[in-house]
């Protein structure tokens, strides 16, 4: 039986890039994927590069290196990944302060311009402009998920990896170390497994014993085929609801609800926004929610004619498009950042997850890993290691156990 150095599990954009990083380094790599075709957070994502949205020297370094990537992975991978820059509009719905929306983006690397409302409407033509207080515009980074995702693996495969398609039942254990990973069609050894799985990886850790601070959504979305219809912005809401959804479902106090089955952490929120595509087609969404079985059922007739109400407001003509309503599961982790590094605890399983805004860094942070796993050292890996959330989350524990003996 042939032994890779590296086993990556997951093959959407988080596996796919950093299983050509390592194989980049010379390592025998096997990527595993359940899916021939995607069916998760990298096909039906809106495709954005946030690279102007970083707030401290590790994320704004990591946005740097991600754009810098960006804009050469096409002659890199000698694959077109759609790459552009376009305007990102950022409303600001009607009533509310623009002053104090615009303040809240003030620290970040690249602070949005505020906009008048007819400023806004001169730059995105389909917006109602009743329906805003101003809105926020940078420029943008751009790409197809699914050409990025295809170039990756294609360039892949001409270093010398190896994809095959079949669904991790659990690990190999020789005595506390992981050797190996079990599939539904066989068994595959290996030096060193890493779960890319996104919103999966909690629950494929969990078949190693092991429980890091990797959470999920549920996230829907409209896809339309290619229209006519000509939309010039990337349009989002300036207050995401999403972030806040993530905060307070991964809070230490309810962090026991995700290994429950059937229950749902908080209420749905809606994200009312839509980007189209070089093909013409658009995405329009995003609905999310917390739901802690991985194959809960929604009810995908209520949430279309949410998600429609929604960019209704905001974009009118959009909202009687012809679609296809999607779900898939995205993750997210306590802190916002990436969940990249070793499983102290189980030698030889490493994790790369926890990336809920993940397209703009993946290249660096997949770049750094792999010359990581060489031996080299890198400060920023060692920052996003998953020991971080045991050791803020033992120390939440302890200060909550401090506050109940005192209240006692």
């Amino acid at each position: 039986m042939k032994s890779y150095d590296w086993i990556v599990v997951g093959g959407g954009i988080t596996g796919a890039s950093l299983g050509y990083e390592l194989a980049k380094k010379g390592f025998a790599v096997l990527l595993l994927e359940r899916d021939a075709t995607l069916q998760n957070a990298t096909r039906f994502s809106y495709g954005g590069l946030a690279y102007w949205s970083g707030t401290t020297d590790l994320t704004r370094l990591l946005c740097r290196e991600g754009i810098e990537r960006h804009r050469n992975l096409s002659a890199q991978l000698d694959a077109d990944t759609e790459f552009r820059e376009l305007d990102l509009l950022l409303t600001i719905d009607a009533g509310s302060d623009a002053e104090k929306a615009a303040a809240n983006y003030a620290h970040f690397a690249i602070a949005p311009q505020l906009l008048s409302v007819a400023e806004a409407g001169e730059l995105e033509p389909l917006l109602n402009k009743s329906a805003i207080a101003g809105a926020l515009t940078v420029r943008h980074g751009h790409i197809s998920p699914t050409s990025t995702n295809k170039a990756y693996c294609q360039g892949f495969l001409r270093l010398g990896g190896t994809i095959e398609f079949a669904e991790v039942i659990g690990f190999i254990e020789e005595g506390n170390r992981i050797s190996g990973v079990k599939t539904a069609q066989g068994i595959y050894r290996c030096e060193n497994a890493v779960v890319c799985a996104g919103g999966w990886s909690r629950s494929l850790l969990k078949l190693a014993g092991v429980s890091v601070g990797v959470y999920f959504t549920r996230a829907e979305i409209l896809a339309t085929p290619p229209v006519d219809l000509k939309l010039r912005t990337l349009v989002m809401p300036a207050l995401l609801k999403r972030f806040e959804l993530e905060a307070e479902s991964s809070r230490i106090e309810v962090d026991f609800l995700w290994d429950e089955p059937g229950k749902e952490l908080l209420s749905p929120i809606l994200d009312s926004g839509a980007i189209q595509f070089k093909d013409g087609s658009l995405r329009i969404g995003q609905l999310s929610r917390t739901l802690s079985d991985l194959n809960a059922k929604v009810e995908r007739e209520t949430s279309e004619k949410a998600i429609r109400a929604g960019i209704g407001k905001v974009l009118p003509a959009l909202a009687d498009l012809p679609a296809t309503w999607h779900d898939c599961i995205v993750a997210f982790s306590a802190d916002k950042l990436p969940v990249v590094g070793p499983i102290g605890s189980r030698p030889g399983l490493y994790v790369f997850s926890g990336l809920s805004n993940p397209l703009a860094i993946v290249p660096a942070v997949a770049e750094r890993f792999a010359n990581w796993a060489t031996g080299e050292k890198d400060w920023a890996i060692e920052l996003l290691s998953p020991d971080r959330l045991s050791q803020k989350e033992e120390g939440r524990r302890k200060k909550e156990e401090g506050k109940m003996i005192t209240d006692y």
